[in-house]
């Protein structure tokens, strides 16, 4: 592609009605630049994604109450969304048991066109505006629980129509989206909005977009499993033990904790599958000792 190719047919301006989302980047001619300036544009845009975080705390803190809340009660936490704002949906949800040992169905994941689109996009599936309820009602859904939409660009017909259904029938509706003013506010009881600016490469909202959605994710799952009581001090002591690493990180943990050697502590571990069953078998047993 050369510089007079570019200029006939991508010299345009977008409209005032446009969304931040896909508005025009304040990056031009990206073909003509280095690999290193290209690198440093890209890192440039990404360090504004922190701040635009820091600003929708409020919202994340009120957000992250109410999961608090159907979790404490008994309820779950779903994400539902559609191509990148699914799929980061997924690996959060998919992310807590292991890290927290909470069940499989505690928080939930659902992507527009089902775990094929997971690797491959399945075409027009954020499309269908009926679609989103039907899957959240495969999974019976109910008034315990809440369902956050991920989109972006606010606008995605598959996540609007599922949270539109929530609150229909009564189910808390949270949203995380990076477009202000977008539809998906209208149908959210707990909106967050982090407004992070055009992207680096014109409405590609895998990168600051994205990297923000990744960071709300994180800060909701990771207050709420604190706040449930899945965290002790600052350690995971409910992990699943899957690996050898995470073994040997259980380990630690209780030699920290109670004093033992790293033999006694390791076989502690494996023996009552956790570190934190481990320890208040420890701690039992030596308030019997005395």
């Amino acid at each position: 592609m050369n510089a007079l190719w570019h200029k006939q047919y991508f010299n345009f301006t977008f409209t005032p009605m446009i969304s931040v989302t896909e508005s025009n980047s304040a990056h031009e001619e990206l073909h003509l630049k280095s690999v290193r300036e290209l690198l440093i544009g890209i890192n440039q845009e990404d360090q504004t994604v922190p701040l635009a975080v820091e600003r929708a705390i409020p919202a994340i803190s009120t957000l992250v109450e109410r999961v608090v809340t159907a979790l404490k009660s008994g309820g779950r936490l779903f994400y539902i969304g559609a191509g990148t704002s699914g799929r980061l949906g997924i690996l959060d949800a998919s992310e807590c048991p292991p890290t927290f040992g909470v069940p499989a169905d505690m928080v939930v994941g659902i992507i527009a066109g089902g775990d094929k689109a997971i690797r491959t996009p399945v075409e027009f599936a954020e499309d269908d505006r009926e679609k989103g309820w039907m899957d959240l009602c495969e999974f019976k859904v109910s008034k315990d629980d809440i369902v956050i939409g991920i989109a972006a660009s606010g606008r995605t017909p598959y996540v609007i129509g599922a949270l539109d259904s929530c609150r229909k029938n009564g189910i808390s509706t949270g949203c995380i989206t990076c477009n202000p003013g977008s539809e998906i506010l209208k149908h959210s009881d707990f909106p967050v909005v982090v407004n992070v600016g055009p992207e680096y490469v014109t409405g590609s909202t895998r990168m600051k977009s994205g990297t923000a959605q990744k960071l709300v994710l994180n800060m909701i799952t990771t207050a709420a499993m604190i706040c449930i009581g899945r965290v002790v001090g600052n350690r995971m002591v409910d992990m699943q033990l899957s690996n050898h690493k995470l073994v040997d990180r259980g380990t630690r943990m209780i030699m920290d904790s109670t004093g033992l050697n790293e033999e006694v502590a390791g076989k502690l571990l494996l023996q009552y599958g956790s570190v934190r069953s481990a320890i208040d078998h420890f701690n039992k047993s030596q308030s019997a000792s005395h």
